[in-house]
């Protein structure tokens, strides 16, 4: 099959383009012609060097842009010869429905990030992807047909992002507490702040790291920077690969307040880290619905610092969960989640067909 993927940029920490250079250097290992079709980034040399074809195409919301991107479009799917193109955010799958229906061939998108209101744009394909049960739950509310709908769950396991990487953990210390992630509201990082504080208090030798960046990340360090535990909580900014982070740390935790599938948590698992995470959207499916890592409820930091603590009581209890966190973990690798996606395009290509 011939599959163009069209998608904003490739740069790194947004996890949609992770998903979706992830699928596309999967498929292409499959036997499968593969394109992407963004306005490039940090992932084009990886690309190339899997065999997938690049072509250049703005995203930006102005006229003029726009009316040349979907000028090019078409012409790179004609000349290319497509079968089916696969939209990764929603100006992508607006600049490809009109494209898609004038040449005769299906739209597949997926619903990367549900919470945003313009989600429902998504439903533009002839097929829907959602990146877990619940994302499909709340697509179907806001008016997408069920008969349109797949769930593929997330994985990152085997993925080409991961390829030759260094295994060799971060020496953090014991024990230690991890968050990888953006800093942005959604995240509940004030909320795992306010939890430390208190795990802090009872558990001096506890360390806290914060991988990642964005927005919130100078009002974070601000607001830490008050606490009495303060000297315990490190702000590590991103880094390339956070695997190795993972690997040195005892807990992983997620305090996201919405998070529609983290493809972090497929990552922490891999890493055999014990898994504390919040009760919501896609995290629980993630987790086994907690056969895999310590669910609690969002916006809690009292029973937050409750499950850490308790944790942190018994190293038995932390390596009981580090154990925990492999249940089931083949269902996360990335050779699932290309096949399921196959069926997705046939089922695509045959409604049409009919």
């Amino acid at each position: 099959m011939r599959i163009l993927h069209l998608l904003n940029h490739t740069n790194r920490l947004n996890g949609h383009v992770h998903a979706a250079v992830d699928l596309a250097c999967a498929q292409r290992m499959l036997g499968h012609a593969i394109a992407v079709a963004s306005g490039g980034g940090d992932f084009d040399a990886l690309l190339t060097r899997h065999d997938v074809e690049q072509f250049t195409i703005s995203h930006r919301r102005r006229p003029l842009d726009l009316s040349r991107s979907l000028f090019l479009l078409r012409h790179y799917i004609q000349a290319w010869r497509a079968d089916v193109v696969h939209a990764h955010m929603m100006t992508s799958a607006v600049l490809a429905w009109p494209v898609c229906k004038l040449v005769g061939i299906p739209l597949v998108t997926t619903v990367h990030n549900e919470f945003q209101r313009s989600a429902i744009l998504m439903g533009l394909g002839t097929r829907v992807i959602a990146v877990s049960t619940a994302v499909g739950r709340s697509m179907q509310k806001r008016g997408v047909p069920l008969s349109k709908l797949h769930v593929v769950l997330n994985g990152t396991i085997g993925a080409a992002r991961f390829q030759g990487r260094d295994r060799t953990p971060v020496d953090l210390g014991f024990p230690a507490i991890l968050f990888v992630g953006g800093q942005h509201p959604r995240k509940g990082l004030p909320d795992l702040f306010e939890a430390f504080s208190s795990v802090h208090a009872r558990h001096p030798a506890a360390k806290l790291y914060i991988v990642g960046e964005g927005p919130h990340l100078a009002s974070y360090r601000e607001m830490v920077g008050k606490m009495p535990c303060s000297g315990a909580v490190t702000f590590a900014g991103a880094q390339d690969d956070p695997f190795a982070w993972m690997l040195g740390a005892d807990i992983f935790v997620l305090p996201s307040l919405a998070d529609p599938a983290p493809l972090v948590l497929s990552e922490a698992r891999e890493a055999g880290c014990a898994i504390v995470a919040t009760d919501v959207d896609g995290i629980p499916q993630l987790l086994e619905q907690g056969m895999a890592g310590i669910l609690v409820p969002p916006r809690d930091p009292p029973a937050l610092a409750s499950v850490l603590c308790s944790l942190l009581d018994n190293p038995e209890t932390i390596a009981e969960w580090k154990r925990k966190s492999q249940t089931k973990i083949d269902y996360l690798t990335i050779e699932r989640v290309a096949g399921e996606t196959m069926k997705v395009y046939k089922a695509a290509i045959s409604s049409l067909r009919q």
